[in-house]
């Protein structure tokens, strides 16, 4: 309730709404007007001092994709926070020969956390979060103004929940002898590894509440709140992330597909047919009441890849052909060719049903890529693709090229970049590094960019805007 009433007192709740909702924008959940009036009317229907209503009331007010309740979630965190300061918790800290101002008595301590672990209880283990952050998580002044700081890791580096598993395991199958054989025995074992990972959750979302009463939301916004995974930079992206960008890749092409639907329905009537319009006019006195238009013959463009698969840009790389694949049906012909020092052709390896769990592996281990050294050479490679596969290029293709332009200081070989583009119908090249870095150190991209349009695709967001301007209509 003094959460709530703070918020009243400081900031009035509308605008508090306000900020909140200008934090969900900045982190890439679209909220427009609308959602905004309807949160509005959630806080005005619902108890504020039940925060989990408050939360879901929230989220479907203003969500309409899965994919950013994460965002939401550690947002709501800051911005309706479950306490100030300590709070107020039932579950005491035990204190080595109990004096209140005593070390932690941390075997105790651990004690406590088995049994609750054990439970299963929910809110009690959040109320131990909070007094294990309190006792054990504090740093002590730091920064400016003497403030003190707060650390999950030396809470939990302290507390080591993971190593309570095999306990409470035994714990439970003596309560409950009756549940053995491997398969009880792993679902039990999944279940409080579960209980460990969401009370690790809850330490960290309380020494990030305590910062942000600290340091101020905006800073912790910035820095603690988790990216999207459509906007998460290819170029740094962990094994974690690189794979869930690998599961958005579905529904990103089905919503490019559906928006590529919107504007062939709209684009159904080609230019102005000046005869059959004049024809038309003749009953009207040559007023043209009636413009008549061409019809259109849409057609499906081949589709020609070349992407550097080498390690600074395999992640996306490996993206692109992977969202490429899912939309091959608005092309007639899709080719994807590989290259690191020379091109081979891997297409086979993206054909329609093929298994593209490690397909990157495969095309490392399959094709012959690599002349020398193993480092990107983009001249070689072009050149290599024009001795073997020039004919590839037509002008019904469309050619796609990605890498980050970072030739190693190896020729560029423009002329021959300049007359595969010159034979394709369209051509552009996605680089997954920013714009500001073009032409810095070995990147030849403004030298490349000169021949053919050049996006800046640096995460999966600005490549799916990019990809659905360049589709064929």
């Amino acid at each position: 309730m003094a959460t709530v009433q703070r918020f009243g007192s400081e900031h009035g709740l509308p605008g508090h709404l306000v900020e909140f909702v200008a934090a969900l924008r900045r982190h890439g959940v679209a909220v427009g007007p609308g959602e905004t009036i309807d949160a509005a009317h959630v806080l005005g229907a619902l108890d504020l001092t039940r925060r989990e209503q408050v939360r879901e009331g929230l989220a479907a007010a203003v969500l309409r994709r899965s994919g950013h309740r994460q965002v939401f979630d550690a947002l709501f965190d800051l911005f309706f926070p479950a306490a100030l300061g300590a709070g107020g918790s039932e579950v005491e800290v035990p204190r080595v020969g109990d004096s209140p101002d005593g070390p932690v008595d941390v075997d105790s301590l651990r004690e406590i956390l088995a049994d609750l672990l054990r439970d299963g209880d929910t809110a009690a283990l959040a109320e131990l979060a909070r007094a294990a952050v309190d006792a054990l998580g504090g740093s002590g002044p730091g920064g400016a103004g003497g403030r003190p700081s707060w650390s999950a890791y030396q809470a939990l580096r302290t507390l080591s929940p993971e190593t309570l598993l095999a306990r409470i395991v035994a714990d439970l199958r003596t309560e409950a002898p009756g549940d053995d054989g491997p398969f009880a025995d792993e679902m039990l074992r999944r279940e409080i590894r579960d209980r460990i990972a969401g009370f690790r959750k809850m330490i960290t979302d309380d020494v990030r509440r305590r910062t942000a009463e600290v340091r101020g939301r905006e800073h912790v916004a910035r820095t603690a709140v988790p990216r999207q995974t459509e906007q998460v930079e290819f170029l740094s992206a962990h094994a974690e992330q690189l794979a869930q960008l690998r599961r958005i890749v579905h529904p990103l092409a089905r919503r490019l597909a559906s928006r590529l639907a919107v504007r062939r329905r709209h684009a159904k009537r080609g230019p102005l047919d000046m005869r059959r319009t004049l024809r038309r006019s003749m009953p009207t006195g040559g007023v043209p009441m009636r413009p008549a238009h061409q019809r259109r013959r849409p057609g499906r463009p081949e589709l020609v890849v070349l992407c550097d698969v080498s390690g600074s840009v395999a992640g996306f790389s490996h993206f692109t052909l992977l969202l490429m694949q899912a939309l091959r049906e608005q092309f007639s012909k899709v080719r994807v060719f590989a290259f690191v020092e020379r091109t081979d052709e891997v297409t086979d390896l993206f054909a329609p049903g093929a298994e593209l769990g490690g397909v990157m592996q495969r095309v490392l281990r399959e094709a012959d890529l690599v002349a020398f050294d193993g480092h990107s050479d983009y001249g070689g490679a072009f050149g290599s693709f024009a001795e073997h596969w020039g004919d590839a290029v037509t002008a019904k293709t469309s050619l796609l090229v990605l890498g980050d332009a970072r030739t190693n200081y190896r020729d560029t070989n423009l002329t021959v970049l300049r007359r595969l583009v010159g034979q394709a119908r369209h051509a552009h090249w996605l680089n997954p590094e920013p714009r500001a870095q073009w032409g810095s150190g070995d990147s030849a991209a403004l030298r490349y960019a000169d021949v053919l349009p050049m996006h800046e695709c640096r995460t999966a967001a600005q490549l799916a805007d990019v990809v659905e301007g360049l589709l064929p209509i």
